[in-house]
């Protein structure tokens, strides 16, 4: 964690209600567009942001290419293409939850680079690799998204304020 420490300075916690109202409205975003015969989703975090856009847009068609680009403990900024698909991308909607350094987005761009691509959040380094998104954030912000975080107690103001004294 000692990278993520240095790298990022803010955290942006999203709720599942938030994940899903910024898909809702990519997907309103998307409708303005062109026709998309099918999604593909970036693993894994694309996964949940696409599913949504899949249902609000009637699209029955959905493919992965499963892209590991680090973990967030070690980003050692390598890529590895676990499964790609077939084609140059011609008349897919790409879904992914965020562009941050671009790096995985070059990739899947570099093979897929007639679709469409579209992310919920969007960081500036990253941005220019994609066609749609909803939020930008700093790129010193630390997007914690809702399947790598749970609801726990917090003890009131109050309670930590007596603790201290």
């Amino acid at each position: 964690m000692g990278d993520r420490q240095n790298r990022y300075t803010k955290t942006y916690p999203i709720s599942w209600q938030q994940l899903h109202r910024d898909s809702r409205a990519l997907a309103w975003r998307l409708l303005d567009g062109d026709f998309f015969k099918g999604i593909i989703a970036v693993t894994r975090g694309g996964m949940v942001p696409a599913a949504i856009i899949a249902r609000e847009l009637d699209i029955h068609l959905v493919d992965t290419v499963c892209v590991s680009s680090y973990d967030w403990q070690d980003q050692t900024g390598e890529i590895e293409v676990l499964k790609a698909v077939e084609g140059d991308g011609e008349g897919w909607l790409i879904i992914d939850d965020l562009v941050d350094t671009g790096k995985t987005a070059k990739t899947v761009r570099t093979m897929l680079p007639k679709a469409h691509f579209a992310t919920v959040y969007a960081k500036p380094a990253g941005r220019p690799l994609v066609d749609t998104f909803i939020t930008e954030v700093s790129q010193d912000t630390w997007i914690l998204f809702p399947w790598d975080s749970e609801s726990q107690f917090v003890q009131p103001i109050v309670g930590r304020v007596r603790e201290d004294t």
